[in-house]
């Protein structure tokens, strides 16, 4: 069974996602060392909660480097929820804080709306954009969100989104071999799993030889 790194760094949910990778032949590693990220074959970056917290957890486990190089590596990388809305240069959610900057864009509050509430939690529709690797079974399938803060970014980096309301909200993110969903793979059903096996296949599908 192939092993990918969980970056442990106090996130929640991670037993779930731990338990969704083992379902598509994928073995989790929990690590908050950085010796054992450098040496990872895949990365994985999860989380719910508020970017703050998680990005002074991350520093206070002088974690931030680290995942930089991993991911200036071009070994694969998928963030999870917070964990996509870390890989982003910057968030306002409880005054400004600095992200990994592996993903051009800024994260920012949902707006509230006239028949929306906030935070979007619940099943919605994929729009795809860029087909890749992970998005190639996605387009029109929903998935499963709980979130307060939606990012910003470039359209280049823009893979696929959902509709709230009148926001395009990004629900796959990339640059080169940094991913990152919105959604929870781990609480979106079949095609939740489609998309980790997708993951995995770029995991198996890794040449360093060619970075």
């Amino acid at each position: 069974m192939e092993e990918v790194t969980i970056v442990d760094y106090g996130a929640g949910n991670i037993a779930n996602v731990m338990k969704a990778l083992k379902a598509v032949g994928l073995s989790g590693r929990l690590s908050d060392q950085a010796d054992e990220i450098a040496q990872a074959k895949a990365l994985i970056i999860p989380g719910v909660g508020a970017f703050n917290k998680a990005m002074q957890a991350l520093n206070s486990k002088n974690l931030v480097q680290p995942i930089r190089d991993f991911a200036d590596s071009g070994r694969p990388v998928l963030g999870i929820c917070l964990g996509m809305q870390l890989l982003f240069d910057e968030s306002s959610e409880f005054g400004h804080t600095q992200g990994l900057g592996l993903v051009p864009g800024k994260v920012i509050e949902l707006p509230a709306q006239p028949g929306y509430r906030v935070p979007q939690m619940g099943w919605n529709d994929n729009q795809v954009q860029q087909e890749n690797p992970l998005t190639q079974d996605l387009k029109d399938e929903a998935t499963y969100f709980v979130h307060s803060y939606y990012a910003r970014t470039q359209p280049e980096n823009l893979a696929a989104s959902v509709q709230f309301g009148q926001v395009e909200v990004p629900s796959v993110v990339v640059n080169k071999n940094v991913f990152g969903t919105q959604f929870h793979p781990e609480k979106s059903g079949s095609i939740g799993l489609q998309l980790l096996k997708n993951f995995k296949k770029m995991v198996n599908a890794y040449d360093p030889s060619s970075n």
